[in-house]
Order: structure tokens, then C-alpha cells, then sequence
């Protein structure tokens, strides 16, 4: 498999980006799986991003009634027309994920269609890429996505615990996150040094909490885990440009010790603050 996508890329002169993060799955077992997992069906749409030489891209359009890849390297357009040849079902569409208007793309390419995304994410662009398919709340059935192992343990940690982060608490606000399987370096070309893990995420029909202001709640989140090994007080005081005394107020109303760090927080509890503050 190896051999055969380094063929098509050189025969294309094409050459790998580090700036774009270009590290193409090539493992033969690992994309029927990711195919199988994401949800879809003859009657769904999935969303690809990042196609790379389209191993992943196959397997989906095996499974789905359509798949719109989004890549950003036109170099590789060519190289996708040669090993998508056949694929009818297929439409590459050239542009940047975080700057496409993804509401009008997915109208245009699944109309009337449920759609799942599916894909091997960049990895320098997992969170913002991930944040903005649960922020535009775009009706996905589910996102199932490999990214960095530790990202993985990160974004589907629970909110709570001491591998949760700001970012921990974003996904769990929108969606169900599990990690499904990993997938290691050697399966990529090149092959990038560290592991990856496939994970899913199920977007919520309605936020976990009513009643909260989301940009109030996200202000507070991004202000504790800002400084994540001061004490919180001191963290919700530097990141909100508020007193010390006010924060150690909120938490005393929240019922939260002085001595508390964000990674101890549930949402229930960040929703008690951003109320209070």
C-alpha cells in the first residue's frame, strides 16, 4: 500500500507539506474500519476533510450514497482524480475547512440528505476544526474522526477529571465523545512521532445545562483553565480581569473550596459560576 501511494505521489511530483500537516493514512485495515464505524448508510452524506490520496475517501463512498472531501493542497487534486477514478459518488471540493461556509457546502452537496463526517484531521487543525462542526450546530449525525492519540485522551476525557482542559469541557457541551480505537504512527506516510486514535462524537440535540448564556460559560472556562496551575480564584481573577475577592465569592456561593482547580470542575459547576459572575 505504501509503495503504491508513494508511486502516485511521486509520479505527480508531489511533495509533502509540514506546514499543512500532511501525514496520509495508508494502512489498509484501518479505513474499511473507520468506514464501517462512522454511521453511514446508502442514504447519508459523509463529510470528508483532508482526503490525502483518498485511501479513506474509497472506503467511505463504498458505504455512503455521496461524500464531499474538502482539501485544502491543490497539488493533490490531481492525484485524487486518479485514485477516486470510478468513485461517481465523490465531489472534491478545494478550500479550507476553517474558512468555507460549511452550512451553504453541506445544502449544496447533501440536499435533503442526514449527514456524518468522517476523516483523518490534520492535526494542527483538530480543535478549531472540530469546534466549528459542533459551534455552527450543522445537524451532523456524528463526527467520527482520527486525531493525535493525546488529543483524543483529551477531548474525550470527562469533564471533571485531571486530563480535562477547556477544551474537554467545549465538547462535552455540545456532544457525547468516546474514543474507539488507536491507530499507530507507522500506519501514515510519513510517518509523524506519536500515535493516533480514532474517536466519535454524537452532537447533542440540546446543550446538557438550560439556561446558560454560552458565550458567558465559554469566558469563564477559557479564564480557568487559562492559568491551570494557579488556584482558581486567581485563574478566574486573571482571565476575567475581575477582583480576586469576586471570584473567591462566586466559588463560595458555588459551594466550591478556595484551594479548587478547573480540572476538578464538572459543567454543572462552571454554570453555577458563570451564573454568579
Amino acid at each position: 500500500m505504501q509503495n503504491n501511494a508513494t508511486e502516485i505521489l511521486r509520479r505527480h511530483g508531489f511533495s509533502f507539506s509540514k506546514a499543512l500537516g500532511q501525514n496520509f493514512l495508508i494502512n489498509p485495515s484501518v479505513c474499511p474500519r473507520m468506514a464501517a464505524l462512522c454511521g453511514a448508510t446508502k442514504a447519508h452524506g459523509v463529510l470528508e476533510i483532508g482526503p490525502g490520496t483518498g485511501v479513506l475517501t474509497r472506503e467511505l463512498a463504498r458505504v455512503a450514497g455521496k461524500v464531499a472531501a474538502v482539501e485544502l493542497d491543490s497539488r493533490l487534486l490531481p492525484v485524487l482524480g486518479e485514485t477516486l477514478a470510478g468513485c461517481d459518488n465523490v465531489s472534491i471540493v478545494q478550500g479550507d475547512i476553517l474558512q468555507l461556509d460549511l452550512k451553504a457546502l453541506l445544502a449544496a452537496q447533501f440536499p435533503g440528505m442526514p449527514v456524518v463526517c468522517c476523516a483523518n484531521l490534520p492535526y494542527y487543525i483538530t480543535t478549531p476544526a472540530l469546534m466549528r462542526l459542533l459551534e455552527e450546530r450543522l445537524g451532523l449525525a456524528c463526527i467520527t474522526v482520527m486525531v493525535q492519540q493525546e488529543a483524543a485522551a483529551r477531548l474525550c476525557a470527562p469533564v471533571g477529571s485531571r486530563e480535562s482542559g477547556a477544551v474537554t469541557c467545549a465538547v462535552a457541551w455540545f456532544a457525547e465523545a468516546a474514543q474507539l480505537f488507536k491507530v499507530s504512527r507507522g500506519s501514515f506516510l510519513p510517518a509523524p512521532n506519536v500515535d493516533s486514535a480514532v474517536i466519535q462524537l454524537r452532537p447533542r440535540s440540546a446543550p446538557p445545562i438550560a439556561g446558560i448564556e454560552e458565550a458567558r460559560l465559554f469566558r469563564v472556562i477559557r479564564a480557568a483553565f487559562g492559568q491551570r496551575r494557579k488556584q482558581l480564584p486567581n485563574a478566574l481573577s486573571a482571565g476575567l480581569c475581575i477582583p480576586k475577592q469576586t471570584a473567591q465569592a462566586a466559588m463560595q456561593a458555588a459551594g466550591l473550596a478556595q484551594s479548587t482547580r478547573a480540572e476538578a470542575l464538572t459543567l454543572q459547576d462552571f454554570c453555577a459560576l458563570a451564573t454568579l459572575l
